[in-house]
């Protein structure tokens, strides 16, 4: 570190040391910051919303797993790529979610609805633009009856969609959520160990 060595000329070795580890130390917190802030954001499962394709942890409600998983979003990716139907997004809802879900703030749920499409719920089974949407992350005993729609999708704006559907407080009771809500995808599941997967 020759700037530090320059610095640090003419002080004793043991106070050149210390500045030497602090300033190593405070520029990797920097870097796992600067990190979390604009490239990877660790994220905890907290609700059955996403069982059985992202688990939270029993004893709570409809909850597979000892462990919640944890997951990682790309924020970067959203920068690159359009949003895609079947990612699984962190985003920012609506106001109205605290409202109608009992808690707001950061949600995880599939993206369901693009912009400009005709989305609807027949008896539990999604529909784009009239077609039957193949959704193999849902298990039977997870669909709900629902019937909703048929709703054109606003401008800039994507709908959100737990795979635990009789269990998932989302877009179908609070709205749509804007491009720029979307915190980033999910691009792997990092805890517990034997979850580990991209």
């Amino acid at each position: 570190m020759p700037m530090i060595e320059r610095l640090t000329r003419g002080l004793p070795r043991p106070w050149q040391l210390t500045i030497e580890w602090l300033v190593t130390i405070v520029g990797a917190i920097a870097i796992v910051l600067a990190l979390k802030e604009w490239v990877v954001n660790p994220y905890r499962i907290p609700t059955s919303s996403m069982e059985p394709t992202l688990h939270c942890a029993r004893p709570a409600s409809e909850c597979e797993a000892r462990f919640s998983d944890r997951v990682l979003a790309c924020r970067l990716c959203y920068r690159f790529a359009a949003p895609k139907r079947g990612d699984i997004v962190v985003f920012h809802t609506p106001p109205r979610a605290a409202v109608v879900c009992g808690t707001g703030g950061i949600y995880v749920k599939r993206l369901v609805g693009l912009p400009g499409e005709v989305w609807e719920e027949r008896r539990g089974y999604v529909f784009i633009n009239g077609r039957r949407l193949d959704e193999p992350y849902i298990r039977a005993a997870r669909r709900d009856a629902q019937t909703i729609g048929p709703i054109t999708m606003p401008r800039g704006r994507y709908l959100m969609m737990g795979d635990n559907r009789i269990s998932s407080c989302d877009s179908r009771k609070w709205g749509t959520v804007g491009r720029s809500s979307l915190v980033g995808k999910v691009v792997a599941t990092y805890w517990p160990p034997f979850r580990i997967r991209l």
